[in-house]
């Protein structure tokens, strides 16, 4: 053996010994340091003899973004992929670049949607509603699923004839099928008023549930007899209603809230700062699309909001030079997903027959999109969804502990946040009532509770 050989395989040998010396500072199990290191061998063996020195954060983008087009490729094994190329530049290469590569959109985002997530697509003369794959059709209620499956499809039928969510489709079944139950598997149609009466009672009496629990449960039994089985009940007389409970939200103060948009950065930061900057909803930010960003007049289009209502929000201009470099990065990811013949973004109701191409328009693409391509159970189509939400709710959770709130912040408080401080900021309550999007401005007053102005607070008289 030559010197120089001798000399490139101590080099390699302590390579590889770093390395595994990273991996076990992280703690990553035995098991599974042998994968890492396959996983860092094929990267390598991809950049047709660069050297790691020359590699850039666009590179290694392009071939995670590869790895995500691979329906074939499990969630984890793309995280783990992720994670350990992720070792090998923050701790061993340590480019400067490394710490601005946002690593959880392969780590976290890549999430597939279960079968009954609220946000697939209900692609018709698909899979039913009702009889919904394996997984949906285990535990107690998977015989009261399969025994009334005509019904319970019926039920769907009519609640998609309505364009109700699917989360409303989703919970109403679910609530058939525990009536059902309760009356030990007999079909409604031989039920009525007194078995109904009997079940909303029971939820309060012993399963002690909350008033909107109760509420829902009766609204799904009430629209099965009345819609579905066209046997309309009367007044179902005096039952136990659970009280439902006057909640204050829970709302950061500005201090607060930029405290926590600090411990964030990346694709959450920027999500993150629209909730609390546009008060948008969580899957309203999720959901949104290219085409729904408006630079030239600094506003978000939200469309098909609760209640089925569009509206205008503003966007934040601390947050137009970051949306339009995150855009930019999409729009690559969307240009290799076209060339690598990935079926496009879901379009909702009957776009997709109305306008064939538009799934493969830049303008439908989603803003925040998952970082792998996912298969979608009720129509088999493969394609890129949207970010999944519980991917932004545990930064925002974590993000909220790093910082040192005590309070209990969910995504939800930075909307909270938002159209409380826009009302100390001396903005009326109907303008705020408009960018919520609320149906009655008694929703809108609740944020008053922590204004500090003459007229809508009271001065503790410890301080006269």
């Amino acid at each position: 053996m030559s010197n120089d050989n001798a000399s490139d395989s101590r080099q390699v040998s302590r390579f590889w010994d770093r390395y595994r010396n990273i991996l076990l500072k992280h703690k990553v199990s035995q098991k599974s340091q042998h994968w890492y290191a396959r996983h860092v061998e094929r990267f390598i063996k991809a950049l047709e003899e660069r050297r790691l020195s020359e590699v850039d954060a666009r590179t290694v983008s392009a071939y995670l973004d590869g790895l995500g087009r691979n329906p074939r490729l499990e969630d984890w094994q793309l995280s783990q992929i992720a994670h350990a190329i992720q070792l090998l530049f923050a701790d061993l290469v340590a480019p400067s670049w490394s710490s601005e590569i946002d690593w959880s959109k392969w780590r976290e985002a890549a999430k597939t949607l279960e079968p009954e997530h609220a946000t697939l697509a209900r692609d018709y003369g698909q899979a039913s509603a009702a009889v919904l794959p394996e997984k949906r059709s285990t535990g107690y209620l998977g015989d009261i699923r399969s025994t009334h499956s005509e019904l319970l499809q019926r039920l769907a039928n009519e609640i998609r004839k309505r364009q109700y969510s699917i989360r409303t489709e989703q919970a109403y079944e679910a609530w058939v099928c525990r009536f059902i139950a309760y009356h030990g598997n007999r079909s409604p149609e031989e039920m009525g008023a007194k078995e109904v009466h009997g079940f909303i009672e029971h939820l309060v009496v012993k399963g002690n549930v909350a008033a909107s629990t109760q509420n829902q449960a009766l609204n799904a039994l009430v629209f099965l007899y009345s819609q579905v089985l066209e046997r309309p009940f009367g007044d179902l007389g005096q039952f136990a209603r659970a009280k439902r409970p006057r909640r204050l939200p829970v709302v950061l103060s500005r201090q607060e809230a930029q405290g926590l948009l600090r411990q964030m950065q990346g694709v959450h930061r920027l999500m993150a700062g629209l909730l609390y900057g546009s008060g948008l909803r969580l899957m309203e930010c999720i959901r949104l699309r290219v085409q729904d960003v408006d630079f030239d007049y600094q506003q978000l289009v939200v469309r098909d909001a609760k209640g089925n209502k569009d509206r205008v929000v503003p966007l934040p201009r601390r947050y137009e030079t970051p949306l339009r470099e995150h855009l930019n990065s999409v729009r690559d990811l969307f240009e290799a997903d076209l060339e690598a013949g990935a079926a496009g973004v879901y379009l909702p109701g009957a776009l997709a027959r109305k306008y064939p191409s538009a799934q493969r328009e830049w303008g439908w693409q989603y803003v925040f999109p998952s970082g792998k391509l996912s298969v979608d159970p009720r129509s088999g189509v493969c394609r890129r969804h949207h970010m999944h939400e519980t991917v932004l709710q545990r930064w925002v959770k974590r993000a909220a502990v790093e910082a040192g709130i005590p309070k209990k912040v969910s995504c939800h408080s930075l909307r909270h946040s938002f159209a409380t401080h826009l009302l100390e900021a001396g903005y009326d309550i109907r303008t705020v009532q408009e960018l919520l999007g609320h149906a009655d401005v008694s929703t809108t007053m609740i944020y008053t509770h922590v204004l500090n102005k003459p007229g809508l607070s009271v001065q503790s008289p410890a301080d006269f």
